[in-house]
């Protein structure tokens, strides 16, 4: 099939201002739009992948080779009148008009006749059909569409945007849970809830309790694994036999239990959820992982939208990022606008004094902001920047507080990057190694099969082995 997102050169017969009208009434009419347009040079992709290659080209404004040859034999060189060429795609307009000197012209009268050509062009082009040109540019559509969603699987920051968001709304929940266990279970055993403060181990314990007229000395020792304390297990055990609570009825016991139940196995879900989380920030950010905490950084992410928009901000940008209604508030109300957002939940501007939580929160964001861009366009992931970097904030903070210089960013910056090239030729060396076993393992399948196949007598018995042998390999 012919891929037909082609270019075209047409002879004008009319000046633009009237062009314009006249294109503009016999788009929609063949016979008219034939009687104002002219084709005059036609060049058919030859390849899938060649039209491939030029509608990459052209949606980044470059200048394919085919597009060259195709303009330099085909456009008109004499005359006392320079030849205009009209381009859809403004981007690629300028970037013709800078490399081959010619005359461009976009939009007006230009996109009129491009709708015509694209309406008309099986009728333009002898011998193809309505059919075959929606079919090739389907094709190639796919293909263009296939090509820009390519990407590597390992280092997705949708997931992590997700991650983030399904994390807080389970902190949310898990404490809205375990608040109406507290109080359900409360009117039972209302001293339990002085003794233990942590939500999980309450309903952990809600659960393995029950009813606690029935709680003996031999549980003592499961609560005990429960609470990690032997003072308070011995606490909760005194606390039942004294207990002023109401009695409870062995069906709100089972109710209670069941939800208690419930909101543990959540809070379990939440720690594998937060490990899946950092191990994707290992993937995808290490280094602003490294910086700031996998928490911090995910949600800088989120709150950006990619991990390609975060590395596009400012470091302005990135300190208040999160705090964007106080920012127009203060604005608005000219007050003082406020010196971070997100970070603030970082350990570094905890840490800092209250004068210097400002002069803090600025100089993080500078770092965050370079460790962005280092996890957005490096190949392979490492955390060594992140390391450095983290390094760094230290020493600032330090000097803050003690007035000990710090080291120069430069000399910072290339031990970073003497090490980083060591971590990165480690990985490559260790993927390819894996790659050699991978293809060593699938050449040895193909030579099993081959060798079946030729060893066996019988024809119909060695096509029934190896047709069952590849069916389970594969």
């Amino acid at each position: 099939a012919l891929f037909v997102r082609n270019i075209y050169l047409y002879n004008y017969k009319y000046l633009f201002i009237h062009l314009f009208k006249s294109v503009e009434q016999s788009v929609l009419n063949l016979g008219k739009f034939s009687s104002v347009i002219k084709l005059s040079a036609f060049f058919p992709f030859k390849s899938a992948q060649g039209a491939l290659e030029n509608i990459n080209a052209v949606s980044e404004g470059v200048v394919h080779a085919d597009l060259k040859l195709f303009l330099e034999t085909n456009l008109p060189s004499g005359g006392k009148k320079k030849a205009m060429l009209g381009v859809s795609d403004a981007k690629l307009g300028a970037t013709l008009q800078e490399e081959l000197n010619l005359s461009i012209q976009t939009g007006g009268v230009v996109a009129e006749i491009i709708r015509g050509v694209r309406l008309h062009f099986h009728s333009l082009v002898k011998g193809l059909t309505s059919q075959a040109a929606s079919k090739a540019q389907l094709g190639l559509g796919h293909s263009y569409s296939r090509a820009k969603v390519k990407f590597n699987v390992n280092r997705v920051d949708n997931m992590i945007i997700q991650s983030i968001a399904l994390l807080d709304q389970l902190d949310k929940d898990i404490n809205t849970f375990s608040m109406r266990v507290r109080e359900w279970y409360g009117y039972h055993f209302p001293e339990l809830m002085k003794i233990v403060n942590d939500n999980s181990m309450y309903c952990k314990l809600a659960k393995m309790i029950g009813n606690r007229k029935e709680l003996t000395e031999e549980m003592l020792e499961a609560i005990e694994e429960i609470t990690m304390d032997s003072g308070k297990a011995q606490a909760i055990l005194d606390s039942s036999r004294s207990s002023m609570g109401m009695d409870i009825s062995p069906i709100d016991l089972i109710n209670i239990e069941s939800f208690s139940s419930r909101v543990v196995s959540l809070t379990s879900y939440r720690q594998e959820l937060q490990a899946y989380l950092q191990s994707k920030m290992s993937q995808v950010a290490p280094n602003l992982a490294a910086l700031i905490g996998e928490v911090v950084g995910a949600r800088l992410i989120s709150h950006a939208g990619s991990l390609t928009n975060l590395a596009k901000y400012p470091a302005s940008t990135v300190q208040i990022l999160g705090a964007e209604k106080a920012l127009f508030r203060a604005l608005k109300t000219k007050g003082n606008t406020p010196k971070y957002g997100l970070i603030f939940h970082s350990t570094f501007i905890g840490r800092a004094a209250a004068k210097n939580k400002g002069r803090i929160s600025r100089y993080l964001a500078n770092k965050c902001t370079i460790a962005s861009r280092i996890d957005c366009f490096s190949e392979v992931p490492t955390s060594v920047f992140g390391d450095k970097l983290r390094d760094q904030v230290e020493e600032r903070l330090a000097f803050y507080e003690t007035g000990d210089a710090p080291r120069k960013n430069l000399d910072v910056m290339k031990e970073a990057v003497i090490q980083a090239s060591e971590v990165a030729a480690e990985i490559k060396r260790k993927l390819e190694k894996k790659e050699k076993k991978k293809k060593k393992r699938e050449k040895r399948k193909l030579e099993a099969l081959s060798t079946a196949e030729g060893d066996d007598e019988e024809p119909k018995e060695a096509e029934v082995r190896v047709s069952n042998t590849s069916i389970g390999g594969v």
